[in-house]
């Protein structure tokens, strides 16, 4: 294990301890904007393979035919932050599959690994068969414990490839606050009782703002994972999402971030809302978003149709 400072930084010297320039990386889009980012700073070049909207699932063609390109690693986010996705044993395995055959690595994101909701169920890829040599698990206090200021993250991963992102973790970012992760410990010593009560706490603000958009009668994708939902706003004529997120911010009060932001493809009716707020916020949230239908059906002139 390596202590970083966060779950990006941790990502960052993942990916630069196995892969050399020039190299290929596959990324799911939707994607956490980071990763796209951190791919090519590292001097590879990412492939993206779509997770279809509105289920978020991936076509195994299409994956394979990614690490055919000669992918040296793959990043995945599990639960998925945008979509809140929560990917299944069954699509694990085959990500297991394929980079055992083409020889690659995998770089999981799971801070969210304790926000998931029944029936569904995190798995560790490291824990199938022959990941535990080619997975490096980048992950962060920060959701877990809800200190994301503090900037604590940490990587997993085999000796060998341990000993690479010491390496590179010395001149990235060198190390984190000694005493925050001091501090940290006392979250970790919280005994099984801690997460059940994190895990019904994420349910209930889910219950709340998810079950009130459905209400709403807006079209969405049930998350699985993580405290994102994404909205379908097609049905009010969107055709820029970013002019259409500003709008709704003037006129609705309420901000969402443009789903095209995490998207390599060209989405433009998808909007992302985070509901990891008190009641009443979401309440009122709820409130304004009342009203979106009508004031956006109503709207006259807009940029964003």
């Amino acid at each position: 294990i390596v202590v970083t400072c966060g779950s990006t930084e941790a990502m960052m010297a993942s990916l630069t301890s196995v892969i050399n320039p020039g190299d290929k990386v596959v990324i799911f889009s939707p994607f956490y904007e980071n990763y796209g980012a951190d791919t090519i700073l590292s001097g590879a070049e990412p492939i993206y393979v779509p997770l279809v909207p509105p289920d978020f699932c991936f076509d195994k063609e299409a994956l394979e035919n990614a690490f055919k390109q000669g992918a040296k690693a793959m990043i995945l986010c599990n639960p998925s932050n945008p979509c809140g996705k929560v990917f299944t044993r069954e699509e694990l395995e085959f990500i297991a599959e394929l980079a055992i055959q083409y020889d690659a690595y995998v770089v999981t994101d799971e801070v969210y690994e304790h926000i998931v909701y029944a029936p569904h169920k995190h798995i560790y890829l490291n824990t199938l068969p022959g990941m535990r040599e080619r997975t490096i698990v980048c992950n962060s206090l920060s959701k877990t414990y809800s200190i994301t200021g503090w900037r604590l993250g940490y990587v997993i991963a085999c000796p060998r490839i341990i000993d690479r992102v010491k390496k590179v973790h010395d001149f990235l970012t060198v190390g984190a606050s000694a005493p925050l992760q001091i501090a940290a410990v006392t979250g970790l010593e919280f005994d099984d009782d801690y997460y059940k009560e994190l895990q019904e706490h994420y349910t209930h603000m889910k219950e709340i703002f998810v079950g009130g958009l459905r209400k709403l009668g807006y079209r969405l994708t049930e998350p699985q994972g993580s405290y994102f939902v994404m909205v379908d706003v097609s049905e009010f004529g969107v055709k820029d999402d970013y002019k259409f997120c500003e709008w709704m911010i003037k006129n609705v009060g309420v901000a969402a971030v443009p789903g095209s932001s995490f998207f390599r493809e060209k989405v433009d009716n998808l909007v992302r809302f985070h509901f990891a707020k008190k009641d009443e916020t979401l309440k009122e949230a709820l409130k304004r978003l009342s009203t979106l239908r009508e004031k956006a059906l109503a709207a006259k002139n807009v940029d964003w149709k």
